[in-house]
């Protein structure tokens, strides 16, 4: 009350003030007390919606209102981000974008909302699902050396599927070629892995670079073999299965998911979400569930959610300029 001494004289700035530190008390406090949707541009079954509802679901068992996932797909993710932009910022609309709507997006239309922070509010880190290299076992090779080396001996001659142009399993094969000297052979599949994995599992073509959940069932079929994982570290549940980056140096490439919200969304909200996704991701249980499919939860803040985008981004948008360039 120190800064209202002067009340009887200004009781009108005092009562202002007042009111609007209880509005903002209100805002932490009460939210959510409704249902609150959230906005995916993946559609539905596939790997981007399924992490979408394991935050949903999350987020719903802390605050006990549902958390309703609204698919958005299309248009390079374009529809999702300006359904996102045009929500009402109270918390109650939120919005999940991929890495493939922050790397192609401003390539094809840089006005369009999803810059950070210009367009929307950074909340936290979602899930990540690192990309793994699998080759047809008979193509003869067991680690990424062995690839590397056989890749050199005969530059364009071996085949790698490409599960739609842009997307970051088509990134993550154009950055290893580069960073390992090498060239190989795309055939490019509309589709995703579905469409790609038959020929590839027949030997037609060489080699795929995919999230695991896209591969896991070619994997226990032993139709392709994981040779390495382009993860950071290696992964827990695929202790056998080196990094990239043991023969690349900080090689790393991995899809991921951040939650946004748009301008405007009170800054005590936006720490209320952060501080229980937070919770959400690095839940014991949920980390068994998304191990299992590759994928793991990683807590951030807002700023660090920030700087973590724009590096992403000065690492695929230059390889999206050069497909765009040809």
């Amino acid at each position: 009350m120190s800064k209202c001494r002067n009340w009887i004289r200004m009781p009108g700035v005092c009562l202002l003030a007042l009111t609007a530190a209880s509005a903002v008390h209100a805002q932490a406090g009460s939210y959510p007390d409704r249902p609150v949707t959230l906005i995916s541009d993946a559609a539905a079954g596939s790997a981007p919606d399924v992490d979408a509802r394991f935050i949903a679901e999350g987020l719903g068992a802390i605050w006990g209102k549902p958390v309703i996932v609204a698919n958005r797909p299309g248009a390079n993710g374009s529809l999702a981000a300006r359904a996102a932009s045009e929500a009402l910022p109270d918390g109650y609309t939120l919005f999940m974008p991929a890495l493939s709507t922050f790397a192609s997006l401003p390539t094809v239309a840089p006005n369009l909302p999803i810059k950070l922070p210009r367009d929307f509010l950074p909340i936290g880190f979602a899930i990540a699902n690192p990309m793994f290299v699998a080759v047809n076992p008979t193509l003869g090779v067991s680690t990424l050396p062995e690839l590397i080396t056989l890749a050199k001996k005969a530059p364009g001659t071996i085949s790698i599927a490409v599960t739609g142009v842009g997307r970051l399993t088509h990134l993550t094969g154009l950055l290893l070629q580069e960073r390992a000297g090498i060239q190989l052979l795309p055939v490019p599949y509309n589709g995703g892995p579905a469409a790609a994995l038959g020929d590839v599992g027949t030997n037609r073509v060489s080699m795929i670079i995919e999230g695991y959940s896209g591969i896991a069932g070619s994997v226990r079929a032993g139709q392709v073999k994981l040779i390495a994982t382009a993860a950071p570290r290696r992964l827990a549940q695929f202790p056998d299965v080196p990094t990239v980056a043991e023969t690349i140096p900080d090689f790393a490439a991995t899809g991921w998911q951040v939650l946004v919200a748009p301008l405007g969304t009170p800054a005590p909200v936006i720490d209320k979400i952060s501080a229980d996704l937070s919770k959400v991701v690095s839940d014991p249980d949920l980390a068994k569930r998304l191990g299992i499919v590759g994928n793991y939860g990683r807590a951030m803040t807002p700023d660090q959610v920030l700087a973590f985008v724009d590096q992403e981004q000065h690492t695929w948008l230059p390889l999206l300029a050069k497909i765009s360039d040809r």
